[in-house]
């Protein structure tokens, strides 16, 4: 039953704002009371009660003025920051960007007043990429490229562009495109990897530079370049092709490179020998024109004796290879000298001759057989 429900009896007991026993809980504003009082004792403001007991106390200044110290000094460590060597920051006051940029060191700057964004300027970025599309000759080809950059500009970076990473992203996309759509996909495939990437880079920077996000792009790398999936195999084997007469064409080259100059030097060696040809063949039909004029200068002086010379001189040249000899007798018939002893030598030397080449043709035993198959005859 409520204490001021009617005909609940004694109201003044019930009253929650009334009497209180002693073993009550204590009063609220007693308590207050007594930690003012130590306050004030603790603060040199001594025990200023009311002479009535009735009533607050008033704050002691000493108070008021030690809680704006504290919050004070924690309002200033708050704005106490610190940036590192390869970092850069840019201060907002009050949303507004102040024109010059933070350096690395220890900085100041209020809080709640102004807001520092800093963002690490020399480490270089990666961002992966990977899409298909269309070739300029109509054939689908995937790439994989990774874009290494920078921040050149920190100012652009955290405040042209809200998201600028993601404007990196679809410039990617965009240059990428653009590329691959303007080359074969041979070229995207195989030797053309490197034009590409080159090309993209360039197109990206501009793209970044236009927007104004303080990206510079520093490489691109194409990772892997491919056909799809369905028709791998397929290129594959004209890879494969195309490799093989690359091997091909570099043997034919080696082989050219080798046999060239063996054939540039076997002409060489002939023109020199043809040439030693001409001047021996020429000076000797000098040296004989020249004797033959000096022979006919003689001739001329002396014509019996020159026959008479030349004669001999044929004859002997005619006979010094001949094993026979003529001997020419006045009055009477020719004598035929044969020297035998000079024929037995020449018939001996035909006979080893022919001896070794039969050995070589049957065999060493040839002989051998010869008297077997004689002796069994006899018999």
């Amino acid at each position: 039953m409520a204490w001021n429900e009617p005909g609940g009896g004694d109201q003044g007991d019930k009253d929650p704002w009334g009497n209180r026993d002693k073993d009550g809980p204590p009063d609220l504003d007693e308590a207050f009371r007594k930690l003012q009082a130590n306050l004030s004792q603790m603060f040199g403001g001594g025990n200023r009660s009311n002479p009535s007991g009735g009533g607050s106390k008033p704050f002691n200044m000493n108070m008021i003025w030690l809680g704006l110290l504290v919050i004070a000094v924690i309002y200033g460590v708050m704005g106490v920051y610190t940036v590192d060597q390869q970092e850069r920051g840019v201060v907002l006051r009050f949303g507004k960007k102040l024109d010059e940029i933070v350096l690395p060191g220890l900085h100041w700057n209020a809080p709640l007043i102004d807001r520092v964004l800093i963002e690490n300027v020399t480490r270089v970025r990666s961002r992966p990429h990977d899409s298909e599309m269309l070739t300029e000759d109509e054939n689908i080809v995937k790439v994989k490229m990774t874009v290494q950059y920078v921040i050149d500009d920190i100012m652009a970076y955290k405040l042209n562009v809200r998201e600028p990473d993601k404007s990196l992203h679809q410039a990617t996309e965009s240059a990428l495109r653009h590329v691959v759509g303007s080359t074969e996909m041979h070229e995207v495939l195989t030797e053309g990897r490197a034009e590409v990437a080159i090309a993209v880079k360039d197109r990206i920077q501009t793209y970044m530079t236009n927007y104004g996000t303080g990206i510079s792009v520093t490489e691109v790398n194409i990772d892997e370049t491919a056909p799809p999936d369905a028709v791998r195999a397929a290129f594959d084997d004209v890879i494969k092709a195309r490799e093989d007469e690359v091997r091909l064409r570099n043997e034919a080259d080696a082989y050219a490179n080798q046999i060239v100059p063996e054939a540039r030097g076997e002409a060489q060696r002939y023109t020199e020998e043809a040439e030693g040809y001409k001047q021996r063949v020429i000076s000797q039909s000098r040296g004989e024109a020249e004797r033959f004029n000096k022979l006919y200068a003689e001739y001329r002086l002396a014509p019996e004796v020159m026959r008479t010379r030349m004669y001999l001189d044929t004859v002997e040249s005619v006979l010094s290879s001949s094993t026979k000899i003529m001997i020419d007798v006045e009055g009477g018939n020719n004598i035929l000298y044969l020297p035998l002893d000079k024929i037995l030598e020449q018939n001996r030397a035909g006979n080893v001759t022919t001896g070794r080449a039969a050995e070589n043709d049957t065999g060493p035993n040839y002989g051998n057989q010869i008297d077997t198959r004689d002796r069994r005859e006899r018999r």
